[in-house]
């Protein structure tokens, strides 16, 4: 009964050990997104502005145009250069998350 009782603890033991492996590496990339997300908020926020500053400087239309132009240009490719980034954490995330289950899975038969 003792042994039983000894292989319960050992196994919560286990599984606790496993959560909180889990949580940290969930708290760090979570953690990391955010400082992306952060960082290109910032410089899409510098970019509109000094954006801005431009075309109140703009002396024709055509010179308008091309300042913007070249913004939505700029910007679109940022943005998707970003969320490819921020997806690529995300899976990493998802990996990286899953890798402390892997021993405990591999015990179980039939679980691979």
């Amino acid at each position: 009964m003792a042994q039983n009782f000894d292989d319960i603890q050992k196994l919560g033991k286990d599984n606790m050990d496993l959560a909180v492996k889990s949580f940290g590496t969930v708290s760090k990339g979570f953690q990391a997104i955010a400082v992306e997300v952060a960082d290109y908020s910032k410089k899409s926020f510098e970019e509109g502005t000094a954006t801005a500053e431009k075309l109140f400087g703009a002396k024709t239309l055509d010179k308008a145009v091309e300042i913007q132009s070249d913004y939505f240009k700029n910007a679109y490719e940022g943005f998707v250069a970003q969320a490819t980034k921020i997806g690529e954490l995300y899976a990493d995330l998802a990996k990286e998350s899953y890798k402390p289950y892997e021993s405990v899975l591999g015990k179980i038969p039939g679980a691979k």
